[in-house]
Order: structure tokens, then C-alpha cells, then sequence
């Protein structure tokens, strides 16, 4: 039986955009800048409650970041979205120059990440997204795992002093957690605990994984999952802790294999405690049309792909040398 029960399905973008309207009801300097992808993005729902304080820039992505930066000087909350690959490929030079270089408190909030924006085809899919912004100083980098979550993660940014990227989804998708559990940045979830291998996972994987785990505990397998919300700045103590109560790792996410959660994982166990880890991530390639559900299969990151990553990560403790248990 699985350990968390599926509520209900939404879009984490739902919950970008109601809680950016509770915060606007909170606090007058809140804005919200949005680059002609109101309604996909939800920030419509601010724009109707608060018309004076949304500015649309078109597609303008550059223009977007710049005067988000602006009105961040001018002592304003600002939150600029888009898709996530024009909020960070198209005005990476923006975001570096104007707003992390300047460590402004500007929320760059990104939706329809990830390979399951589907049908919209690779040119869409931002799969280099987590990579690009953590790779900025100053940036924290956070990509929720439900709605909840989302609505979570969005109200406690606004009192980051510092520039954050947030990662949502287009789909509906299974929400598992609960409004009043806590959240903080930088502080990962233990969701299950287990002994023989964990799992590290950020947004939607991180069901993938749960689903995952009903499968490997019928195998007699013990997994101890975590959901990595914030991949930057990481939460370095679980993943040791992890890391030294089990004696492997796996990480899955809805993103490059290079650069992004797992590689942020593996950074900080090779300084640490050097563990054998497994990656479930998009290899090295661009995606392509087709449903979510087809392409997870298709591209290795589903929860099936999740099950083979942890019987080889086992495999390789087994007769790993570096090995405490």
C-alpha cells in the first residue's frame, strides 16, 4: 500500500498563481511582470485581482528580467514568469548581469518545465533550466513536488533577500502533501525512511519515486526517500546522512542528467562521502512531442526506470570499496 495516498491532481502552476494573489493581498509591493503567457503561466489571476501592479512585456523575455530588476531597486516584490526555457535560456544574460551579479530579490518563476509539457516538442521542453540558474551565484534554485508545495515555496519567497528560480509544471499532477506540513528552502523532506538505499528527487519525480518505492518494498527492499525541493542551496547534511545510513544513492528528475539535481547530488557526496549513486535523468539528448506519460517512459525517468536504477545502485554497494555497512 502506498505510504502517501494521492488527494487530488493540480497544477503546480495553479499553485504559483494563487498564492501570488494571497500575496498580493498581504503586501502592496508585490508585482508581477508576465511575458504574453498569462493564462498558461496563472499569473492571470493576479493581473485580474491587481491590475495596476502586473505589467506585460510581450515576448520580451530580456526587457522582462531587466525591469523586474528595476523595480527590485525601486523597492518592489517583483515576480517575473514565463516558460521555463525563455525565463532562463533566452535572457541569461539579464538574469546574470542585472539581477544575480546585483544580488536583487527577484523571483524568476518558470512554468511548464520539464519533458512533460509534451506536445509542445522540444523547443519548448527545459531540460537545462535547473543547470543554467544553479549555476549562478547568489541564486537559489527550488522546484516543488506538488501544489501544495508550490503555493508553500511561493509565499516564503518573498522574504528571500536574494534572487531565486522556481520550477512549476503544465499538467495536473498527484498531490500528496498536506497545506500546513512546514517548508523551508535549503531543507529537504524525508518523506519514507529506509536502510538499504535512498532516492533523492525534485518535482514530479518525487511521486514517481514514491511509486517507485511500493514496488521495491514488495521486493524486501528498504528505501528512504527525499524530496530535494531546493536544489541550491542543497541540504548537504541529509544527503550525508543518507548517504552514511545507506550506503547508496539514487537521484530522478525531469531534467538533463548533466548539471541539474543529480549532479548537484553527486557534488556533494565526492567531497563528503563518497557513495555509489544512480542517475534518473534525460541523457544527454532533447526531447521530442508526445504525452508526458509517453515521453517519461520513452526518456528513462519514470518509476519503472527509477526500480532498475535502484537494483543497480545496490548491485554496485555490494561491491563498492568505499562501503560502511
Amino acid at each position: 500500500m502506498l505510504k502517501f495516498q494521492p488527494k487530488e491532481h493540480k497544477a503546480t502552476r495553479l499553485g504559483f498563481g494563487e498564492a501570488l494573489v494571497e500575496l498580493g493581498h498581504e503586501n502592496p509591493n508585490v508585482v508581477v511582470l508576465g511575458g504574453d503567457v498569462t493564462g498558461s503561466v496563472r499569473t492571470d489571476l493576479f493581473m485580474k485581482a491587481f491590475p495596476n501592479r502586473f505589467f506585460s512585456v510581450g515576448i520580451a523575455e530580456q526587457d522582462m528580467m531587466g525591469t523586474a530588476a528595476g523595480l527590485a531597486i525601486a523597492g518592489k516584490i517583483p515576480f517575473a514568469s514565463t516558460y521555463g526555457e525563455f525565463a532562463t535560456g533566452r535572457p541569461f544574460d539579464q538574469i546574470r548581469q542585472s539581477i544575480a551579479y546585483s544580488e536583487l530579490p527577484v523571483k524568476i518563476c518558470a512554468s511548464h518545465c520539464g519533458i512533460t509539457v509534451g506536445q509542445d516538442g522540444a523547443t519548448h521542453q527545459s531540460l537545462e533550466d535547473i543547470a543554467l540558474m544553479r549555476v549562478l551565484p547568489h541564486m537559489t534554485v527550488a522546484s516543488p513536488c506538488d501544489y501544495h508545495q508550490a503555493k508553500k515555496m511561493v509565499k516564503a519567497s518573498m522574504h528571500l533577500k536574494n534572487p531565486l528560480y522556481l520550477r512549476f509544471f503544465r499538467d495536473n499532477s498527484t498531490v500528496f502533501t498536506s497545506p500546513d506540513s512546514p517548508f523551508q528552502f535549503g531543507k529537504a523532506d524525508t518523506l519514507i525512511d529506509g536502510s538499504d538505499v535512498t532516492i533523492i528527487a525534485c518535482g514530479l519525480q518525487v511521486w514517481e519515486v514514491i511509486l517507485a518505492e511500493e514496488i521495491l518494498a514488495k521486493d524486501g527492499i528498504s528505501v528512504r526517500v527525499i524530496n530535494m525541493h531546493t536544489i541550491k542551496p542543497i541540504d548537504v547534511e541529509t544527503i550525508n546522512k543518507a548517504a552514511e545510513e545507506t550506503g547508496a544513492i539514487v537521484t530522478a528528475e525531469d531534467h538533463q542528467k548533466h548539471g541539474g539535481l543529480g549532479s548537484a547530488v553527486a557534488e556533494v557526496l565526492v567531497q563528503h562521502c563518497p557513495t555509489p549513486q544512480e542517475f534518473v535523468a534525460v541523457n544527454d539528448t532533447f526531447g521530442e512531442s508526445g504525452l508526458g506519460e509517453e515521453l517519461m517512459k520513452k526518456y528513462g525517468i519514470n518509476k519503472d526506470a527509477i526500480v532498475k536504477a535502484v537494483h543497480r545502485v545496490i548491485e554496485r554497494k555490494k561491491s563498492n570499496r568505499f562501503s560502511r555497512r
